[in-house]
């Protein structure tokens, strides 16, 4: 699995390309010709493509004069350099330089690129701190990426602050680095009610332990907190061990275990555990479970709705996470 599409909703709403949307409307003659959405009616989707000769800065300055931006709730971000992968850190100076003009935003996705545009751990994130103080209504952040730039400076990071209003948050990644997991378990979010990581893998920059996981199955952060994903991971097993007995399980209503190198031995822990059958869905797509244990998953848990999707062969002598490079 790579991911090779754009998103097409996000905060439950179309995902509507302005860029793409601005030069068509110059190919037909100009402004004049220009077909937007109603402002609330969409999430904006704001990138560069391997042509422009705009800087991303110039695109969302732009958008923020072309569109009535006070009534704009979600912005997807995309490609944000012409050619090689750039640090996002100056597009998000801009973005947060514009933050008094989006006082309506409730959601932001930062990363919308897909694997022909830029490898995800290829793509140089930055400190997105500076993204939750811009918007403190925010309330729900997909952060894809995690790398540095190409001097081996900056990468994803975040530092532990109190965001009132966040109740989403979002980590895709091929190597998910634990100094930001563990500086989310440092954060103070009261309203958090869904929490996913990609963890990914040593190889590129997923060097999360299973201490750094401590602090979201033990139950004593985030009390909204009602789904939790920890996927994409090399030791999925081990985090489903440590699952089947923590805290936080009796109080969610969705759990994810799914893109990573879960087998039999993991499920089995899973089901020796605490009861799980007050879930409503539990996504394991992508796996290494056999035949068996599958339909003993099934059985077990009757009215749970269970995504078993993307088998992988239990016996496979190479076994990988969904996403990685």
């Amino acid at each position: 699995m790579t991911v090779n599409e754009h998103i097409e909703r996000f905060h439950g709403l179309p995902v509507f390309d302005f860029v793409e949307a601005m030069e068509e409307a110059a190919e037909r003659g100009g402004a004049d010709s220009l077909r937007l959405p109603d402002a609330a009616s969409a999430a904006w989707r704001i990138n560069l493509d391997y042509e422009s000769e705009a800087t991303f800065a110039e695109r969302w300055q732009q958008f923020l004069d072309t569109v009535d931006s006070e009534r704009v709730t979600a912005v997807v971000i995309g490609q944000w350099s012409q050619e090689d992968p750039d640090s996002f850190r100056e597009p998000m100076e801009a973005v947060v330089a514009g933050a008094d003009r989006l006082p309506a935003l409730r959601a932001l996705f930062v990363g919308d690129i897909t694997c022909e545009q830029c490898e995800i751990s290829w793509i140089q994130q930055c400190d997105i701190t500076p993204l939750l103080t811009a918007f403190p209504e925010l309330a729900e952040l997909v952060v894809r990426g995690a790398s540095e730039d190409w001097d081996g400076k900056g990468g994803l990071a975040l530092q532990p602050l109190r965001h009132e209003a966040l109740r989403a948050l979002r980590f895709e990644s091929g190597g998910l680095p634990g100094s930001v997991v563990r500086s989310v378990a440092g954060c103070d979010f009261p309203a958090l009610e869904r929490l996913e990581f990609w963890l990914g893998v040593d190889n590129y920059g997923g060097d999360a332990t299973m201490e750094d996981l401590t602090p979201f199955l033990d139950g004593t952060r985030f009390p909204a907190l009602r789904h939790l994903g920890l996927q994409n991971s090399a030791f999925e097993d081990d985090i489903a061990a440590a699952v089947a007995h923590a805290p936080v399980v009796a109080r969610l209503e969705s759990l994810s275990l799914a893109m990573g190198v879960l087998t039999d031995q993991g499920a089995t822990a899973l089901l020796e555990g605490q009861p799980l059958t007050h879930l409503r869905s539990l996504d394991l797509h992508h796996h290494y479970l056999s035949d068996e244990m599958q339909q003993h998953l099934r059985q077990a848990l009757p009215g749970v709705e269970i995504d078993l999707s993307e088998p992988g062969k239990p016996d496979d002598r190479w076994r990988y996470v969904a996403v990685a490079e």
